[in-house]
């Protein structure tokens, strides 16, 4: 009997010489990347001719698609962007060849495109909130922005040509920032 449990443990431990031993195991690589922050930008038109209109009358068009673009990557960020105008002359600039910007109104209207996440607002939605461009005003403004965003709207400007003005071509600027 001694013999035969001699010849079982010699068997036992053959099996087990013959069972590979499992030795698992891992690494960790703790891995890091940065998002890069971009631009806040506004881009209008170029140029815009208005229209025409007799002395003591209005000119009104859309002056085109005006974009703010934010890709600056922010959590919880926000922005402004404003509309300023010159004076619009003809000729030699005198008074009667000149039309104040406190005659030239402005309204942002509602966007026409928008992406990301915020709140949008425009400066002036409607006609009724048109204001004069006399002094910096608020075109359109977003709040609470996260990440990437962007908003495009077409404004309308109004032109009230006063009585003494004289025929010819006025030249002014309508500049748009952001901030």
């Amino acid at each position: 009997m001694r013999s035969q449990m001699i010849a079982a443990a010699g068997a036992v431990a053959l099996l087990l010489a013959a069972v590979p031993v499992s030795s698992a195991s891992s690494s960790d690589t703790n891995t890091t990347f940065t998002v890069t922050s971009g631009l806040l930008s506004i881009s209008s038109p170029a140029s815009k001719a208005l229209g025409a209109g007799p002395p003591n009358g209005t000119i009104t068009s859309q002056l085109g698609a005006v974009t703010v673009s934010d890709a600056r990557g922010v959590l919880n960020g926000s922005w402004t962007a404003t509309v300023s105008a010159t004076d619009f002359t003809s000729g030699g600039g005198t008074p009667a060849e000149t039309i104040p910007k406190p005659n030239v109104s402005y309204w942002s209207g509602t966007a026409t495109a928008s992406s990301g996440v915020g709140v949008f607002a425009p400066g002036q939605a409607t006609a009724l909130n048109a204001q004069a461009l006399g002094i910096t005003r608020t075109a359109f403004s977003a709040s609470v922005v996260v990440g990437n965003n962007s908003v495009t709207w077409n404004p309308t400007i109004v032109v009230s040509v006063p009585a003494a003005a004289v025929a010819g071509d006025y030249a002014g600027v309508i500049t748009h920032s952001v901030s």
